[in-house]
């Protein structure tokens, strides 16, 4: 699944190619996604000039001057700009063309994605209204997270990869972070000292910016918004290497699956 990391190397990719430029027609090929594509947007956006590309959590937003497109990638979608006349494959779903000749393109095997139109201020939407911080931001901090988990039975795992709790950190950037602070993935959220959680703190800022900056890890099914597929993987330090020795200690990598997810951990630097 493309997670934060995978979204914003989208938004950087896709960005220079149509941000400004004016929409000439929407084209609807399967609109049933995750929830319905609004057919409306087919006579609303054409006309209409892109003024921004911007992200929350794992949401790109698409700034008209009538209104705002939320779009998501779900489990398997990824965006592509290409040429205006560049056959479709199979699963491309949906085409957003622009006046320059470029396309930006929603494959989706799965259709668990999602293109929705707002007309009101895009942070009071029900799919982002309730999304907790961003991981870069400065809100983001020790104390934040060590208020929000008092007395949480949660496990901490399960803790930060709620998007309620802050946005982004998906099953491999979890289990990197909880390795680099020396946490237990088990240990409950409430019982993690404020000095720990500023471990913590640093450790998933420092996961998300390299992940970042390496254009995320590479996903089997996830294509860049400049059309190759796969970006670079990053050295994982525990995330599916169970058995393999730990970077550390040498001690072999842990596995366990937790809330239906692939779990992994070294039981000797993390307490």
């Amino acid at each position: 699944m493309p997670e934060l990391p995978e979204v914003e190397t989208t938004r950087v990719g896709i960005s220079p190619h149509i941000q400004g430029q004016t929409v000439t027609s929407v084209i609807i090929r399967n609109g049933k996604l995750r929830w319905p594509i609004p057919t409306a947007i087919k006579k609303t956006l054409p006309k209409q000039k892109l003024l921004s590309v911007t992200r929350r959590g794992k949401y790109l937003l698409l700034e008209f001057p009538k209104g705002h497109l939320l779009m998501h990638l779900g489990m398997s979608g990824s965006l592509q700009v290409v040429d205006r006349n560049t056959e479709p494959r199979k699963h491309d779903h949906f085409d957003l063309v622009f006046a320059n000749g470029k396309c930006l393109r929603l494959h989706d095997p799965r259709r668990f994605g999602s293109v929705l139109w707002t007309n009101e201020p895009p942070f009071e939407h029900k799919l982002l209204k309730d999304l907790g911080s961003e991981p870069l931001d400065t809100e983001f901090n020790a104390k934040y997270l060590w208020q929000t988990a008092r007395k949480r039975k949660i496990s901490i795992k399960q803790f930060i990869m709620d998007s309620h709790n802050v946005v982004g950190v998906g099953n491999i950037y979890a289990s990197e972070s909880l390795f680099r602070a020396g946490i237990h993935p088990r240990r409950a959220a409430g019982k993690v000292s404020l000095e720990n959680y500023t471990l913590l703190v640093r450790a998933i800022k420092t996961v998300i910016k390299a992940a970042i900056k390496q254009g995320g890890t590479t996903l089997r099914d996830f294509t860049g918004g400049d059309g190759k597929p796969g970006y670079f993987q990053q050295r994982l330090n525990v995330y599916g290497r169970k058995g393999e020795p730990c970077r550390k200690c040498a001690k072999p990598i842990s596995h366990c699956v937790m809330g239906q997810r692939a779990t992994y951990y070294c039981t000797a630097c993390q307490k």
